[in-house]
């Protein structure tokens, strides 16, 4: 194969690959952009704030030092509802039925259907875990988003790079003779003597 085909083909092959890889890395953007603008606005909807700072519902060791950096904000973002779910809500939970989840209080709710303790503790352990088990949604699609943003930057460097790359083989291909081959086999030259 002649050189100059050789570097005309990785040239090419290197040309779509730039391109791919900058595409892919504008979906992956705009899978991020989605991500993160839906989290924004869904959580923004709810209206639902960290207690203020110094505030006693803050104040518990298993609350605070997950939610004292969030004190008094509005809960818009991933890691905050990862933070709600996991230190305020879930905290709270545990101490409606004792540690208990809702589906252990609720067979025992229709083992007992008159017993209104029971059917008080099944409606808040059902809203509570129902509540966190969305706000841990929300961090998860965020989470998606936010591997998709580094998943946009690692394309479009190499697409880049690609690019550049790609930039080299179209130069080097000017400069090739046109009969230099490539994995040719070396060409031997009979031995000529010269007389003394």
């Amino acid at each position: 194969m002649s050189r100059r085909k050789f570097d005309l083909l990785l040239s090419s092959i290197g040309l779509v690959l730039t391109v791919v890889l900058v595409i892919g890395g504008s979906l992956a953007f705009w899978g991020y952009s989605f991500a993160n603008g839906k989290v924004r606005d869904e959580l923004a909807a709810q209206k639902i704030f960290f207690p203020p700072k110094g505030s006693e519902a803050l104040a518990s060791p298993q609350i605070g030092p997950f939610l004292n950096k969030y004190a008094g904000q509005q809960l818009v973002t991933g890691p905050q509802a990862e933070a709600w779910a996991d230190h305020f809500i879930a905290v709270h939970l545990k101490e409606v039925a004792g540690g208990q989840t809702y589906a252990q209080v609720s067979g025992k709710a229709l083992a007992n259907p008159d017993d209104t303790k029971l059917a008080a503790q099944v409606q808040v352990l059902f809203r509570g875990e129902t509540l966190r088990g969305l706000l841990l949604n929300a961090f998860a699609f965020w989470k998606f988003g936010q591997i998709a943003f580094i998943g946009a930057l690692a394309m479009w460097i190499l697409s880049g790079i690609m690019l550049v790359l790609t930039l080299l083989g179209f130069w080097h291909l000017r400069k090739v003779a046109p009969n230099e081959q490539i994995l040719a086999p070396p060409v031997e030259t009979p031995l000529v003597r010269v007389p003394a």
